[in-house]
Order: C-alpha cells, then sequence, then structure tokens
C-alpha cells in the first residue's frame, strides 16, 4: 500500500549562509538560534524541532539531538541550541502537523456549532491508540497507560463529561510527545556553525619583531631576549603578541634598508622572504635560536597571560628548500626561471609563489598542512595569515577545515586588504578573523555605515572585524606627523568599535614618520632591526593601558555584534555603545574625530536602548578618567579633547530595595 506523503513547507531558514556551503560563525557559550518559516495547507497544527549535533573534533562527537522551536506568527519558527564545547555543530529542522492536536482544535468547534461528533470521537481514539503503541515502544508505559485508557473513553457514547476529557490539555501534552512522524519534513540541507573559543570574539594584539627586542637598532636579539617585553606588552594590556615571520631569510636578492634593492653585507632582510640554507618554515632563525627556545617563548607568554600569534606567510626566498627539492611546487618562465611575486608596479625580487593549482597541487597543499600542524605542536594556536588573496580560496577551504577538525582551537587572522568580495569569501570559508577598511576610514558616516555593515547580519555571520590603525605595511595618513591625539583616537575606535583589534609596536610611543607621499613608515623595521625607545617622551603608554583594562573590565567591550550607534549633533563626534545579551553590562561611548581640536557635542542618550525611563537617575563610571556622575534625561553635553578625545561610560542603572536605593550594572 502506498503511503501517505507529507506536505509541510520548510524555507527562509536563518542562519544559512550561501545556501549551506559554508558554515557561520558562533563562540563556546553562545546559543544558536535558529529561524525558519514552516508552513503547510489547511490549518494543522505544526510542530517544529531543531535537529542538532556536534562532529569535530571527533573525539566529542555527539548524537542528533532536537529542541523544540517556537512560533513567532506568521508562519515564522524560532528555535536556539547550545553551543557548550568547541568546534562544529550540524543542525537541520523537521516539522510535522500535530494530529491529535489538529483533531482537537477541529473538534472544539464542531462541538461549539452543535455538530454531532461521534464519528470524529473514534477519530481521536484512534489518534491516541497510534500515541500509546509509540509510547509502548519507547518504553513510556505511564504515558501509554493514559493515552490507552482515554482511547478506551473517547469510543464510548458522547457526553459532556467525555467531550473535556478530550479537550484537555493534559491528554494533548502527553499525546504531542509521541507524535505520528510518518507526515515529517525535514529541511534539505544540513547546515553547519563552528563555535570558536572566546579569543575569537574578544583579544587585543600587539605587534612587534623578536630581532628588535634588545632596542639598539644594531644587535639581532633571540628569542631569549624578546621574553624581555612580555611584562611591557602585559601592562599595556594585550593578550595576544603578534611575531612576524620567525624563519630563515633568504640572501638571493635580499631587500636593503627602506626596500632598497641592494643589501649591504649587514642587511637583515625582510621576514617574509623565507627560506635558506638553514631551513625553510619549520624552522627558526638561527639568530632568534632554536625551536625549544622558541617553545619557551612561548610558555613564558603563556606565564603573562598572552597567546603568541605567529604568521602564515605561504612563499619563499629562491633560497628556500622547497625549490630544490620541489620544483615542480613552483610557477616557471618560458626560460625555465622561476617567477618572482609581483603586485605591479610592485615587484618583490626576493619571493617566489607557489603554483597553487598545477599538477603537483595535492602534494603541496599537504606539505603546506604540515607546515601548520607543525607550529601547533609548538604551542602557536593563532596564525595571522599573510596576503591570503592571492592564493586560492580553494586551499584555505581545505587547509583550515582539515587543520579545525582536529585542532578547533586554531585561530586564523585573514590579513587581506583587497576588494570586499573577496575579503568576505574568505571569512566564510573559515578564516576567524579578519583585517579591514577602518584603518581608512576616518569621518562619522563612513564609519558608521562601514561597522554598522560587518558587526550585523548577515556579515557578521562569518566576518569578524579585527581594527587595526597601523600595521608594518601601512602607516595610514592620518597618522602621518599628526601627535598623540591621532593616535589616541583611532585606538579608542578601534578598541570599542569591534571586540579585537591590535596595533603594531610603535603606535603606543606615536611613531608616524612616513617616507614622503606614500603609507609607508620611513626606516621601515621589515628590512632592518629598529632602535625603540620605549620611554620615548610624548608616549601614551599609559592610555592605552586604560583602554585595555576598560575593555578587559567590561563583559559589554567584549561583544561584537551588539554595536549600536546613537545621535550626536556634531560630525566629528561618534556616539555608540554596546551592551551584553543579557543587559547586564551596558557602556557608551563617545569618540572624537578631530586630533587637533576640542569638540563640544549633544549626545542623544538611548534611553529605550538602556531600558530606562525618560525620569529615571542613573550612574555612570567614566572609565578612563575614573569619574562618577548622575545622568537623567535623554541628552547629555560632553567635550572631548586630543587629551582626552574618547569617553567611555559604563552604565549603572538604579533598582529600589527594601530599605535603599542600589545600583546594578
Amino acid at each position: 500500500m502506498t503511503e501517505r506523503l507529507g506536505s509541510v513547507f520548510i524555507e527562509g531558514v536563518s542562519p544559512e549562509l550561501d545556501a549551506g556551503r559554508h558554515a557561520v560563525k558562533r563562540v563556546v557559550g553562545e546559543r544558536c538560534t535558529v529561524k525558519a518559516d514552516v508552513f503547510k495547507e489547511g490549518h494543522d497544527v505544526l510542530v517544529a524541532v531543531i535537529r542538532w549535533r556536534q562532529v569535530t573534533p571527533r573525539f566529542q562527537q555527539t548524537d542528533w539531538e532536537e529542541v523544540p522551536m517556537r512560533f513567532l506568527g506568521n508562519d515564522r519558527w524560532e528555535g536556539e541550541f547550545p553551543l557548550a564545547r568547541n568546534g562544529r555543530y550540524e543542525y537541520t529542522i523537521e516539522a510535522w502537523p500535530d494530529l491529535f492536536r489538529t483533531w482537537t482544535s477541529e473538534l472544539k468547534r464542531k462541538v461549539d456549532a452543535g455538530r454531532d461528533v461521534r464519528s470524529e470521537l473514534l477519530e481521536g481514539a484512534a489518534l491516541l491508540e497510534g500515541a500509546a503503541a509509540r509510547a509502548r515502544t519507547a518504553k513510556q508505559m505511564d504515558d501509554a497507560r493514559v493515552l490507552t485508557e482515554a482511547a478506551v473513553r473517547l469510543r464510548q457514547a458522547p457526553s459532556p463529561d467525555l467531550l473535556a476529557v478530550a479537550l484537555a490539555p493534559e491528554l494533548a501534552d502527553v499525546a504531542s510527545v509521541h507524535p505520528d512522524r510518518s507526515l515529517a519534513r525535514r529541511y534539505d540541507k544540513v547546515l553547519e556553525v563552528f563555535a570558536d573559543r572566546e579569543k575569537a570574539r574578544f583579544s587585543a594584539w600587539y605587534e612587534f619583531f623578536p630581532r628588535s627586542a634588545k632596542r639598539d637598532g644594531v644587535t639581532h636579539a633571540t628569542f631569549r631576549d624578546a621574553e624581555g617585553w612580555l611584562p611591557y606588552i602585559q601592562q599595556l594590556g594585550f593578550d595576544t603578541v603578534y611575531l612576524p615571520p620567525i624563519h630563515p631569510i633568504g640572501r638571493t636578492a635580499r631587500k636593503g634598508k627602506n626596500n632598497s634593492l641592494t643589501a649591504a653585507a649587514d642587511d637583515v632582510g625582510s621576514p617574509w622572504a623565507i627560506g635558506a640554507s638553514e631551513g625553510g618554515h619549520k624552522a627558526v632563525h638561527p639568530k632568534l635560536g632554536t625551536l625549544e627556545d622558541f617553545r619557551h617563548f612561548v610558555e613564558t607568554a603563556q606565564a603573562h597571560g598572552i597567546e603568541v600569534a605567529l604568521d602564515l606567510a605561504f612563499q619563499c626566498s629562491p633560497d628556500h628548500p622547497y625549490v630544490k627539492e620541489h620544483p615542480e611546487w613552483f610557477q616557471h618562465r618560458p626560460d625555465g626561471t622561476i617567477k618572482t611575486a609581483e603586485n605591479p608596479p610592485k615587484r618583490y625580487e626576493d619571493i617566489v609563489n607557489f603554483d597553487w593549482m598545477g599538477p603537483a597541487r595535492e602534494s603541496l597543499w599537504a606539505e603546506l598542512e604540515s607546515v601548520v600542524l607543525h607550529w601547533v605542536k609548538q604551542g602557536v594556536n593563532t596564525f595571522r595569515v599573510d596576503n591570503p588573496h592571492t592564493k586560492p580560496t580553494q586551499f584555505w577551504a581545505w587547509l583550515i577545515r582539515r587543520v579545525q577538525e582536529a585542532h578547533p582551537q586554531v585561530l586564523f587572522l585573514s590579513e587581506a586588504f583587497t576588494r570586499p568580495k573577496v575579503m568576505k569569501a574568505l571569512g566564510k570559508v573559515g578564516f576567524t578573523q579578519s583585517y579591514t577598511y577602518f584603518t581608512w576610514r576616518n569621518f562619522k558616516g563612513e564609519l558608521q555605515e562601514y561597522l554598522e555593515e560587518i558587526t550585523q547580519p548577515p556579515v557578521s555571520d562569518y566576518f569578524r572585524g579585527n581594527l587595526w590603525p597601523n600595521t608594518p605595511d601601512i602607516l595610514p595618513e592620518f597618522l602621518q606627523n599628526a601627535g598623540p591625539g591621532a593616535f589616541r583616537l583611532r585606538a579608542a575606535l578601534a578598541g570599542t568599535l569591534s571586540s579585537v583589534w591590535g596595533m603594531y609596536c610603535g603606535y603606543e610611543l606615536c611613531e608616524g614618520r612616513p617616507i614622503p607621499g606614500k603609507e609607508e613608515y620611513t626606516d621601515s623595521e621589515k628590512y632592518q632591526l629598529v632602535a625603540w625607545d620605549l620611554d620615548r617622551p610624548g608616549n601614551i603608554r599609559d592610555w592605552i593601558a586604560r583602554l585595555n583594562a576598560a575593555r578587559r573590565t567590561h563583559p559589554a567591550l567584549h561583544q561584537y555584534g551588539t554595536l549600536r550607534f546613537f545621535s550626536s549633533n556634531n560630525d566629528r563626534v561618534l556616539f555608540y555603545g554596546k551592551r551584553t545579551p543579557d543587559g547586564g553590562s551596558v557602556v557608551l561611548m563617545a569618540v572624537s574625530l578631530d586630533p587637533y581640536a576640542a569638540q563640544e557635542a549633544l549626545l542623544h542618550v538611548p534611553l529605550e536602548w538602556l531600558g530606562a525611563r525618560p525620569d529615571e537617575t542613573y550612574q555612570v563610571h567614566e572609565l578612563m578618567s575614573d569619574q562618577r556622575s548622575l545622568w537623567q534625561g535623554p541628552d547629555v553635553q560632553v567635550r572631548l579633547t586630543p587629551d582626552q578625545p574618547a569617553a567611555l561610560w559604563a552604565v549603572h542603572r538604579f533598582r529600589r530595595t527594601e530599605n535603599a536605593f542600589d545600583y546594578y550594572e
């Protein structure tokens, strides 16, 4: 006999990234909220559930579980499931008609209309008998007894008491626990969500070159010397230290100071020209020390509450051992020479690139995976990936998934200052975080528009912006010879607009000397050792430390997706806020965009967003100056200066207790 078919529709599912081709991003401890349109013809009462399970890492795989979805109205449903552990999860939706509840709904209408319902009661009895059989199969004998007894009664002659039994909500509750799911429909896609560890959403990065750790500009430092910087970085409040490549540097076409094509005998070269006779991507530069010295550096950093992020630059010096051992991994010109890297008009004579999609790609990709796993074994769980947009996204999708299947704690930061769709594609295929256009967004309208785009769905489902006001490659025009006010305000924006931010060493010293006409540092550390005077007059070390302390202390600033912008009557003052999902921590922020002059603004406080009444008095704690004040009403006047270009107010609302008023965050 041909069985009946289900006719439930499931569509409009969110989050769903590119028809399920990619996983959406969340963080451990969050709940993944899923919405969908669920409907069918007629007036059936429907039930919908989320089916979910954890699939990686393999040793934490779980069986499918189900959580109910709630009806929101207009055929829209919502449910959520927990992301308790780091790793990849699968989820889908299943829905079916609740036959017994549909029957009771129709029965009540017929009874109210005075209809004869003897036949309907027999239908109800059959439905209960089916539910009882399913309860016995599930070994839930108490439910089976209740359902069977009710079915027997429904076969009796109709009476008011019998109708009361049939329409009892308690009976429908028991019957619904044992539904007939032969008419269920399941969504035709199994979707994925990846739950990163907390550092993916909240961290503060500090980049420095360990070879300059001696600070005299002459002596090549070691990892042991670099350990001496860790207390300083900790005092500044950074929890991630990012090291440019630490590998042997090639000698062929080595770059000299300021990117000169001619290197002197004592020039140290660019760390991104990886590979020499001493080794390649799995080796450390002999002047930095040994692999054991590096592991000691990682352990010492961990003792200071700092994680080490390593540069992952998949490119080679012409002297890299790969060039001789595996010439098939590289692109060659018609004359047989290996092609050097280019980004016209720039040419990188000291670097050659892999033939990513060539005939030898299988062995090449496997070797590069082994490079990542090698450094994971040394204690590195975060990688800043150099120029990923110049390599195939198919490779990154493959690599990141492979690594995270066994090591879900590993994070990947994409250094891709490129076209928007390419940057977003890298986020979709698995990069945990990304550099952004923030570096060049200076005005109120463009900052608000850009940050709203990247911190709200659908973009925030796969893209986390890590905001950097500078890098060794980029000295933005805004910071060139600008003075401490510019450095303060850009740090404040980076550290509060996003929950992840970073800066390159020298920022706290307000280093801003450019090569004329370029967004590049003069005497760039990429090509030489630098003598850093960490006590240089005019530095903003204390200010940076206070900013990072405020971020660390207030959970609202750990949030990425709760950023909201509010009204300020001055186009040079940006006003915005963040809060935790439960509202327990709320921070409002006003930042001047003028590094040279004081700016005043009337801020329109979002009372409804705060959950405050118009006549309510509440306390605010300004975190940079440690000043407290009472606010009431929708408007607040603020004055910001180059010395204090940002105000961060933690909001403490008052609540009535038995004997007095107290406040809470």
